[in-house]
């Protein structure tokens, strides 16, 4: 059922990378279909790897994605699967996540259920480490990443939000656009399980409001008291950042929020081989993935 994938894209400014070999799949349910990629290392052998959904954004294809995070090289030296669902122009013209329509932020229906279910398979088929599966996206991707936290907070052990969007944040395309400019008008509903949380967002990000960094960074966080570093910083590119780290005392629960000072609509530190990426950033695939190991999911968690 595999096949290899090509294995370079070169960008109009003449940049290529060479991309590790993926396999393509489809996975389907009641909701639909969608095709995505799978990096599995090379070295796999069967022992329990963990697991990244990599939820690409606007315009964007799943190769595209992966080459510009640089996520599968990351998976290679690393030790884990990577899983890119791709957001077909029958689903959405613009090739976005539905994030905004209201039977595509619930469980088990729409997309969520879609992801969910492309998710379980890749658990099925290779030996993926339960505690330890992610998701993360860009822009529309990181929206439905931040549903996908609030909707299966029993699956995802954390999650990455680049651009996004709090989960609920629209109910519509018309409430989207208003949203993207200058965020909710009605604060998010917070999570009842709340799921770790890394967000970067630019804060001269003039397709997303920087705002809506925050509503998802608040959503996601517990009630109660929670402890605040926050370090001042500049990348090996040269763009400044703030970065604010949350903590729960006595918990393994912790949330960071990286503000890009500069920054507009791309993924930090990404590969200038693909689309929407700012390589001067910090790292953001690095600090995700760093995160993310930081954080194993509590078998004994609440399901909802």
């Amino acid at each position: 059922m595999s096949q290899s994938l090509g294995t370079a894209l070169t960008r109009p400014s003449g940049l290529a990378i060479d991309r590790p070999r993926a396999l393509a799949r489809r996975f389907g349910n009641a909701a639909g279909s969608r095709a995505y990629d799978l990096f599995v290392p090379s070295g796999y052998a069967g022992t329990p790897l963990p697991l990244v959904v990599m939820l690409h954004g606007c315009s964007q294809t799943s190769r595209d994605f992966a080459i510009g995070t640089g996520m599968d090289a990351m998976a290679e030296a690393q030790g884990f699967l990577v899983a890119y669902p791709d957001q077909p122009r029958s689903a959405n013209f613009a090739k976005s996540w539905n994030w905004f329509r209201d039977e595509d932020q619930r469980r088990g229906r729409g997309e969520p259920s879609i992801i969910a279910g492309l998710t379980r398979a890749i658990m099925a088929e290779f030996s993926v480490d339960p505690s330890r599966v992610y998701v993360a996206g860009l822009s529309s991707g990181g929206a439905a990443a931040a549903v996908m936290a609030m909707m299966y907070p029993d699956l995802y052990a954390a999650v990455g939000i680049h651009s996004g969007l709090a989960c609920g944040s629209a109910g519509s395309m018309s409430a989207a656009i208003a949203t993207m400019r200058r965020g909710a008008l009605l604060r998010p509903v917070q999570a009842a399980h709340p799921v770790p949380t890394i967000v970067f967002h630019g804060d001269r990000d003039t397709t997303v409001s920087p705002v809506n960094g925050d509503q998802a960074l608040a959503q996601a966080q517990p009630e109660g008291r929670l402890t605040v570093t926050t370090v001042a910083g500049r990348s090996k590119g040269g763009m400044a950042y703030t970065r604010r780290v949350l903590t729960e005392p006595d918990s393994q629960w912790s949330s960071e929020h990286w503000v890009l000072h500069g920054a507009g609509h791309a993924w930090a530190g990404g590969h200038p081989a693909g689309s929407h990426t700012d390589p001067t950033g910090p790292d953001a695939s690095g600090e995700m993935l760093r995160f993310f190991l930081s954080h194993a999911k509590n078998r004994r968690a609440h399901r909802h």
